[in-house]
């Protein structure tokens, strides 16, 4: 049962960073560490990332707030990887990142060789779901290691029980799961050429797939009948079960198990948050959120959510939080039995959204960055650090010409500090409506707000079609 008191819960609040925008959430909203990758090596090709020359920026930022940089090195790596390694981890040592986190054996040795001072995490990809696969590691110099994600809590407790005490555990609370054993999947790979292992998945597990049998005819799925070949061409029996995704008509997969139009691979999204208790009393050291791919209003709103019941509030005021990102049906992954899939759909819901980033806050003006649009007397709510969303009902909504992304003039401000500084208050144009993606906008508002807040709309949406 999810624990009920409200005393803080010490454990370290792992936050991910896809880009600085997502580094910068993180941080404000309560991270004591993040992880991201640079622009090789790391699991989410697709994030935003760090080229390798700004991870130095990104640490001394990181430090500055008191946080950990973490640099994810976890790609199934070929020779030609582990060649580039030696100068890789060389130059995230001279950047000062504090841990590296590392899913292959030769990987693991490079780094312990050539930058000893960094630590080094196990990563999930190497599936350590048993005390004795976490003790050669350990003696071999991990620091931590990453719990598989198919573990359960009274499993980690007992894996705590039987490794040295300097040996920490982390473990995910949060984010999309994969179905795959600990993210190590080949699906994608096998129909679209590009490796969830080298970082390029394309999430065929979460695409809507017909189910049928084969005929001596042809396929039964399907509008049109096709002779019966999978999509490496390889011959189906008369009889077999067959998958078809709907965005690839003619194209058909063997599966074992039936069911018409099911997303049965679909993982659901977890969420521990209930539960942050047990996690620490089963040994955990580190909680991780999951969602290098995800946009900094995300972040906030996971790590502040987070943040707030680790330092002590009761975890039913806070789970709203939760619903109000986009996320897809919850449930707690291995941890108290098997994983359930979302075999209904695949798609998001949200019951707010994202639509201005607080830029500047003085003189009772909030001055704000347009992400989605809204407008004269609208009530939003202003997202914080450490505290319950604020009501702000938008009042004097001002919009300030002569910058944003549709701005060609050479001589416009180029960043949002240049455009306040050169402001004026005759510059500021009332307007009824903010709907400028990008443009500065300002309210009039007695609300207080640190640089990097949220303002969000309590608007419903969902991103999928039910069956």
């Amino acid at each position: 049962m999810a624990s009920m008191d409200s005393e803080p819960v010490s454990m370290e609040l792992l936050a991910p960073a896809g880009g600085f925008e997502q580094l910068r959430a993180a941080l404000l909203f309560g991270a004591d560490a993040v992880y991201l990758a640079a622009d090789r090596f790391g699991m989410r090709a697709r994030a935003a990332n760090f080229p390798l020359a700004e991870i130095p920026s990104a640490v001394a930022l990181a430090h500055a707030h008191g946080a950990k940089v973490h640099v994810t090195c976890n790609i199934l790596m070929h020779d030609g990887d582990i060649a580039q390694l030696p100068d890789f981890f060389r130059a995230l040592d001279a950047a000062g990142v504090d841990a590296f986190i590392i899913g292959d054996l030769g990987a693991f040795a490079i780094a312990g060789r050539v930058a000893p001072r960094v630590e080094r995490h196990v990563s999930t990809q190497a599936s350590v779901a048993n005390a004795e696969a976490a003790k050669v590691w350990h003696s071999l110099g991990a620091k931590r290691v990453v719990c598989a994600r198919e573990m359960s809590l009274a499993d980690i407790a007992a894996m705590r029980a039987a490794i040295p005490a300097d040996l920490e555990l982390e473990a995910f609370v949060h984010g999309a799961m994969c179905m795959a054993v600990s993210g190590r999947c080949l699906i994608s790979s096998y129909l679209t050429g590009r490796s969830g292992n080298k970082g390029h998945c394309t999430q065929p597990c979460r695409w809507n797939y017909k189910v049928g049998r084969s005929s001596a005819e042809g396929a039964s799925v399907g509008s049109d009948a096709q002779p019966p070949h999978g999509a490496a061409g390889q011959p189906i029996a008369t009889g077999e079960f067959l998958l078809e995704e709907e965005k690839r008509p003619g194209m058909f997969f063997p599966v074992e198990e039936d069911g018409n139009g099911t997303y049965l691979m679909n993982a659901e999204d977890m969420n521990m948050l209930p539960y942050l208790r047990e996690l620490r009393e089963a040994g955990i050291d580190s909680i991780k959120i999951e969602g290098r791919n995800k946009k900094a209003f995300y972040v906030a709103s996971v790590v502040g959510a987070y943040r707030r019941v680790l330092d002590g509030e009761p975890w039913e005021s806070v789970a709203g939080e939760l619903l109000d990102v986009s996320h897809r049906p919850y449930g707690t992954g291995f941890y108290f039995g098997e994983a359930h899939q979302a075999a209904d759909y695949d798609g998001y819901e949200q019951r707010t959204m994202h639509v201005a980033d607080v830029v500047d806050c003085r003189d009772g003006f909030l001055y704000l960055l347009a992400r989605n649009r809204f407008e004269e007397g609208e009530q939003l709510e202003l997202l914080v650090p450490s505290a319950p969303a604020q009501a702000v009902r938008v009042g004097n909504l001002c919009w300030l010409p002569g910058f944003g992304p549709d701005e060609h003039d050479p001589e416009a401000p180029a960043t949002v500090e240049e455009a306040l500084g050169r402001a004026t208050a005759q510059d500021w144009v009332p307007v009824p409506l903010a709907n400028r993606s990008c443009n500065l906008y300002r309210v009039q508002s007695e609300a207080l707000a640190p640089v990097g807040a949220f303002l969000r709309a309590r608007r419903f949406r969902r991103s999928a079609r039910h069956q």
